[in-house]
């Protein structure tokens, strides 16, 4: 702890910076504002704790299934934020136990207080670092929430377009597979360059309602999209 006369210097002396100006100095400094570890861009891994973090790594890719250079990107954030909210309890803890050494080292008869009490106190001494961890802390978690919303978001409208995608092939192979049985010639939905197989195309037909089958035979609203993927 530095004294307030020491502090007010400092503060007076950091307004004659102007700070880094080019590129690679911001760069470089950006990396000096973290403390705690939960600033800045680079995250902190304490020797001993790599395997932690990959594990941490790998189970969020497990459960997020990220495809794309977006969805891994955001991942890698939400990783790297789980990651700081789980070391705040343990820097509380080491504050207060650190604050009771201190205090105990200065005044050896508080050790006869109640444990309460005696943290109480460390707590008001210490209450710039607690609130700053609290700030934190709610700086990390709607950061987190915003990023989850996001990649659900992306997740959701790639599945969507993935799942129109499917249904166009559907109707352009049971179009073709329709037309195959009409001319009473094989069709190989393979051969034509579909992944479905001939019972998943039936399954399909069997889900139209009749109006829908109808503009199927007649080539009616089967999107270009699909027609020129079969061809």
């Amino acid at each position: 702890m530095i004294s307030e006369a020491q502090l007010n210097a400092n503060r007076a002396n950091a307004q004659h910076s102007t700070g880094a100006t080019s590129e690679a100095g911001k760069a470089k400094v950006s990396q000096n504002a973290v403390k705690t570890g939960l600033t800045g861009r680079t995250v902190i891994v304490p020797f001993g704790e790599a395997d932690a973090y990959q594990t941490l790594m790998l189970d969020h890719q497990k459960q997020f299934q990220p495809v794309g250079p977006q969805e891994k990107a955001l991942v890698q954030s939400i990783t790297d934020l789980v990651w700081r909210l789980d070391r705040i309890p343990g820097l509380q803890f080491a504050l207060l136990e650190l604050g009771r050494v201190d205090m105990l080292k200065q005044c050896p008869e508080l050790a006869n207080n109640p444990t309460e009490m005696l943290e109480m106190q460390i707590r008001l001494h210490f209450e710039k670092q607690f609130r700053n961890l609290e700030l934190q802390e709610n700086r990390l978690s709607r950061r987190r929430e915003r990023e989850l919303k996001e990649l659900h978001a992306l997740q959701a409208a790639r599945e969507a377009a993935q799942h129109a995608e499917e249904k166009e092939q559907l109707a352009c192979a049971a179009q073709m597979l329709l037309k195959a049985q009409r001319a009473r010639e094989p069709f190989d939905p393979a051969a034509n360059g579909f992944v479905f197989s001939t019972p998943q195309i039936r399954a399909y037909i069997l889900t139209l309602k009749p109006q829908e089958l109808e503009n199927l035979i007649l080539g009616v609203e089967i999107p270009n999209k699909a027609k020129a993927t079969a061809a």
